[in-house]
């Protein structure tokens, strides 16, 4: 099957916001919760769209929808804008789309509390390790080609950077840019796994931590893991690559992409792995989304289009046009 860029641009922001969408219901739950408050798993949209999620019902920070994405699509719609807006990636330019974002921002976030409390769109930050800086750096893979490794890592850093400036959160958010660009390419999956693994080092190289350089090996072992395993069983992944730290959210979701072939699989096994699963779902599913853009459930993404309004196809057309 043959697919443009934009197709596979489109698919990647499609399977970015499903995931999201999806993997919400079950954020930061243990396999015991998440057997709690769905006794039969994870199967989509579990509720009526556009209702409170129950869980969520009085949450004092946001009671969230059920179809509603996070901060995370909202933040990767900021990134894609900056750079349709100035043909280039500049940390202060995204900085300026970023702090018109609303979602999360609250002390309990500190990486995003602080940056909206300083309120300079040319800050830069100098700790935080999380992934939310890898979370949103998609539209940088869709503007670089995977020839340009070197633009790719220090692209992703400067989308990083406003918020997230740990040798690790940076690594992370190279790896997914570089693991996205490939897939929009049609590489395969072991490609996109090199590639992922070469941005990561480099990343640590030139921006190294207090620790030594652990990114990329984590990339490898859990992509290895996976495909060691007859069948990607959510408990038994869980009980290994919980996703609730730095060297496993984005290493589990890079494994999930380069493992599996299907965006809706891949966006369903994270959300019932539970632990950082919209991050985890939107990752893998937007890669798996540029790699097989048939694979993401249009079904579901136009329940998120209508409670969110984002209107993907036109952000994909844009940044399409713009990849060199």
């Amino acid at each position: 099957m043959t697919h443009s860029n934009t197709d596979r641009i489109l698919g990647c922001l499609i399977g970015i916001a499903t995931g999201d969408a999806i993997g919400k219901q079950t954020e930061m739950l243990s396999q015991a919760d998440i057997a709690r408050w769905y006794p039969h798993g994870v199967r989509g949209f579990e509720g009526t769209p556009g209702e409170i999620t129950p869980r969520y019902i009085g949450n004092s920070k946001h009671e969230w929808r059920i179809a509603e994405t996070t901060d995370d699509t909202e933040r990767t719609i900021a990134v894609a804008r900056a750079i349709i807006s100035e043909h280039h990636v500049s940390h202060a330019s995204i900085g300026r789309e970023l702090l018109a974002c609303r979602k999360c921002v609250h002390p309990g976030i500190k990486s995003l509390w602080e940056f909206h409390q300083a309120g300079d769109p040319a800050r830069i930050a100098t700790m935080h390790d999380g992934c939310g800086a890898a979370v949103r750096v998609a539209p940088v893979g869709m503007f670089h080609t995977p020839t340009a490794l070197d633009a790719l890592v220090s692209s992703a850093r400067e989308a990083s950077i406003s918020t997230h400036g740990g040798a690790l959160a940076i690594a992370a958010a190279a790896a997914t840019a570089a693991a996205v660009s490939a897939a929009i390419d049609g590489s395969s999956p072991q490609q996109v796994l090199c590639l992922a693994e070469r941005a990561a080092a480099e990343s640590e190289r030139r921006w190294p931590g207090s620790a030594p350089p652990a990114f990329a090996n984590a990339i490898r072992a859990a992509h290895d893991d996976l495909a060691s395993r007859p069948t990607i069983r959510a408990r038994d992944v869980a009980s290994v690559w919980f996703p609730d730290r730095p060297l496993t959210i984005v290493p589990l979701a890079l494994g999930l992409a380069t493992t599996m072939n299907s965006a809706e699989d891949a966006i369903l096994r994270a959300a019932n792995i539970g632990g950082d699963s919209d991050s985890v779902a939107s990752i893998a599913g937007g890669i798996l989304g540029a790699m097989y853009p048939h694979t993401v459930n249009q079904k579901w993404y136009d329940i998120v289009e209508r409670i969110n309004g984002h209107n993907l196809s036109a952000l994909g057309r844009e940044l399409g046009a713009l990849r060199h």
